[in-house]
């Protein structure tokens, strides 16, 4: 059950609205914990080998259809606390979060640019799926947000990682103008799809906060599609469910020029990106970004853009 009085009654306006018929069921999905998930790292170990380790442990895995060393777990009590994961052999990872990376159309050599990497679960998954091959430059503002992601990359062995620390807004500056093939972005945002894991973020949103976050998002985002090669793919995405934190960022850069794509996501269930929301109407073609919600696949809630420099 979700705390009584945690839900503002603006929060209950506009999820009524934005789910429509289903806003109780998205509560009810909302109330409870997501499955654990964890990723099997291929560049260290070999797949079938750890999960006949892991089921003869006790451990019962279901593959997550669109990432294929993605599995649902149980019987385990903590995934995090065992000397598998501690090795690097895999990693605990929400399957909504492996989303962004299998969007981004990865191939070994290419050069890639994952503006706010922390703590790494995108920027390790993104390694593996290019055979630790290319370049990959993660990035983030904060020494303790670095220091998770280096503790990250360095356990699940990404010798193709380069770290950064700098602020986003300013990555022409850091990394130059359109020097990448591809550009990942996972920005900061108001987490309410990651309120199965916890109440804060229903605690903290108030349009007040969105509109603020919405503005480094946008900035970021910006900054991000200018680094961007001519021809390249950059993925826009959040943990959040908010218009204005996604499709209205995704309409700024369709009106700088970026196209957009629908991501072939295998086995994944969502809705299009919204046509309209409140005072604003956004570019058609935003209609095949990705919106997932918690009752869809039983995950987290989560937003994501396929976008191509022309």
């Amino acid at each position: 059950m979700i705390p009584e009085g945690i839900i503002k009654p603006e929060f209950e306006r506009r999820y009524r609205e934005l789910m429509g018929p289903e806003y109780e069921l998205f509560l009810k999905f909302m109330a409870t914990k997501p499955r654990p998930t964890i990723r099997v790292n291929p560049m260290k170990v070999d797949p079938g080998w750890l999960l006949d380790r892991l089921e003869g442990e006790g451990w019962e895995l279901k593959q997550v259809p669109w990432y294929e060393h993605g599995y649902w777990v149980s019987g385990v009590e903590r995934p995090g606390g065992t000397r598998w994961h501690a090795l690097g052999l895999y990693y605990v990872q929400e399957a909504a979060s492996m989303i962004p990376p299998v969007a981004l159309d990865l191939e070994p050599g290419l050069r890639v640019l994952d503006l706010a990497a922390a703590p790494g679960s995108k920027t390790t998954q993104m390694s593996e799926m290019m055979g630790w091959r290319g370049l990959i430059y993660a990035n983030d503002v904060s020494p303790d947000r670095v220091d998770a992601l280096a503790a990250n990359v360095q356990r699940m062995g990404s010798v193709n990682v380069l770290i950064f620390m700098s602020d986003g807004r300013r990555a022409v500056q850091t990394f130059g103008r359109e020097r990448f093939d591809r550009v990942l972005l996972d920005a900061p945002c108001s987490s309410i799809g990651e309120v199965r894991r916890s109440w804060g973020a229903l605690a903290r949103w108030s349009p007040k906060a969105v509109n603020r976050i919405s503005r480094l998002q946008l900035s970021l985002a910006l900054a991000a599609y200018e680094t961007l090669k001519r021809g390249g793919v950059m993925v826009y995405s959040t943990c959040t469910l908010e218009p204005k934190e996604n499709e209205w960022v995704v309409h700024q850069l369709v009106e700088r020029g970026a196209l957009i794509e629908r991501p072939e996501i295998k086995g994944l269930k969502w809705r299009p990106g919204l046509k309209r929301w409140m005072d604003w109407e956004f570019h058609e073609d935003v209609q095949k970004t990705v919106r997932v919600y918690p009752q869809d696949n039983d995950t987290i809630g989560f937003y994501v853009a396929k976008l191509r420099k022309p």
